[in-house]
């Protein structure tokens, strides 16, 4: 394949007069533009596209080709290390709450003690506590049915009930770990878990209410009234299994890991001694690693025994829920592989030049990168992970609240208008049934309001923590 961008890099290591900082940067932005190029236009998939992105990223860097190996594989499996086992297990909470019954139970009990004007913020809180255990799209294809029934049922707008659902979902997709972006960027930064899901979940509510039931009701006046489309509504009310989990068992099952992260935080803060008994029990059940575990563990008895399920039933459940995320674990093992040659290469010890001479805060500064990457590749994750390794080097100078924080503004930056180039604002239009530009005018104007009322919280919230 020839393109200009290829037979430009290929050029690139050659030129006699181009300086250390300027090759790099040449490096970073031919490698970015090669994978925005091959994901969007070429339709490669994220995984092949980034790991040719850190292929020509070492070529133009000048890179040993041995050395590029070796950056490589050490990133992608430190990554999917670090990450993937975690992602496995939150995939298996997922299918347990959505195979079980689960989901239904939080959202009939909730929507049941709800009032028609209170509909829009029962379902930013119904989307909030499902998103916290489901990926994004997972969470969506749960979450319609619902919307599509409870506007019905309540003669509420669509639109009015609907964009609270999908904020929900995304803010904590976004924001809020054990999700793929955030972890990604936890571990690019050597952030503290759990210091970052406490900012995160304090960024999370306000920016939810703002983009949630308040933009609900400016989306719904510029799109109009709406009809869903007959074959995403809900037929009637079916109930998969004999029976479904109790709302309690469901709800301290979803927030056990972030209660046991949450807690090792505290912890961590009150006791500050590594050799106190206390603290080590909390390092241990409070690692995500343990957390999750024990969350998946749980759930098998709490939603799928009390589903009616089979020991075989419950081992099927498990084991399905592996096959869909294997994509996702080889995009954030490439996107780690990718990191590490940024690094290795001496990027991002430019950027922190770089960042020093434009006298850019690093928080600012790796929200504006994600939001250009997520504009051009569309992908949250892809977004999330190159933009860490980019600004990663400055974290190592940050205190622990404000590598928190540079994880959270690069989470946010991840959000920035989706568009057509979004698997998200397809699935988005398909399902709510709406043209082009209506789902512009709520889904990726949605997003933008997300991520930039998270960053206005952060950037202040950056000068007193």
């Amino acid at each position: 394949m020839t393109t200009p961008t290829l037979l430009l890099a290929a050029a690139a290591p050659a030129l006699p007069h181009t300086d250390s900082d300027g090759r790099l940067l040449v490096a970073v932005l031919l490698s970015i533009a090669t994978i925005v190029l091959l994901i969007t236009r070429l339709k490669l998939h994220p995984f092949l596209a980034l790991t040719l992105g850190s292929a020509l990223l070492a070529v133009v860097a000048q890179a040993p080709f041995d050395k590029l190996l070796t950056s490589f594989a050490t990133g992608f499996g430190a990554t999917v290390a670090g990450v993937g086992l975690l992602i496995g297990l939150g995939a298996m909470l997922g299918k347990l709450l959505a195979d079980s019954g689960g989901a239904n139970t939080i959202a009939d009990t909730v929507l049941a003690r709800t009032g028609r004007r209170g509909l829009p913020w029962a379902m930013a809180l119904i989307a909030a506590l499902l998103g916290l255990p489901l990926f994004f799209e997972v969470g969506v294809v749960l979450l319609i049915p619902i919307v599509l029934l409870v506007s019905r049922r309540g003669n509420v707008p669509l639109m009015r009930i609907g964009i609270p659902a999908l904020a929900g979902l995304s803010v904590l997709h976004g924001l809020v770990p054990p999700h793929p972006g955030p972890l990604v960027a936890v571990d690019a930064l050597k952030a503290d878990l759990g210091v970052t899901l406490a900012f995160g979940l304090l960024i999370a509510v306000p920016t939810l209410i703002v983009a949630g039931p308040l933009f609900g009701r400016v989306a719904e006046r510029w799109v109009g009234p709406l009809e869903p489309p007959a074959e995403t509504a809900p037929a009637a009310d079916t109930v998969p299994h004999e029976r479904s989990p109790r709302f309690g068992a469901v709800l301290v099952t979803i927030l056990l890991p972030v209660v046991l992260m949450l807690g090792k935080a505290l912890v961590d803060v009150v006791v500050d001694d590594p050799k106190a008994v206390l603290q080590r029990v909390f390092d241990f059940v409070g690692s995500p690693l343990i957390a999750l575990l024990a969350a998946t563990l749980l759930g098998m008895l709490t939603l799928g025994r009390a589903a009616g399920f089979t020991k075989a039933e419950i081992s099927r459940t498990v084991e399905k829920s592996l096959a869909p995320i294997a994509g996702i674990v080889f995009i954030v093992g490439a996107g780690g592989g990718f990191k590490q040659t940024l690094i290795d290469v001496g990027v991002g010890d430019a950027v922190s030049t770089w960042a020093g001479k434009w006298h850019i805060s690093a928080i600012l500064l790796g929200w504006l990168i994600a939001v250009l990457i997520r504009l051009a590749t569309g992908s949250a994750t892809v977004a999330t992970i190159t933009a860490a390794g980019i600004v990663a080097p400055l974290a190592a100078d940050l205190s622990t609240s404000h590598a928190s924080l540079l994880v959270l503004a690069i989470g946010a930056g991840s959000l920035f208008f989706s568009h057509v180039n979004d698997a998200g604002f397809w699935l988005v239009k398909e399902y709510f049934g709406l043209s082009v530009g209506q789902t512009v005018k709520s889904w990726s104007v949605m997003e933008t309001v997300i991520s930039v009322t998270a960053i206005a919280l952060i950037l202040p919230l950056s000068l007193i923590v």
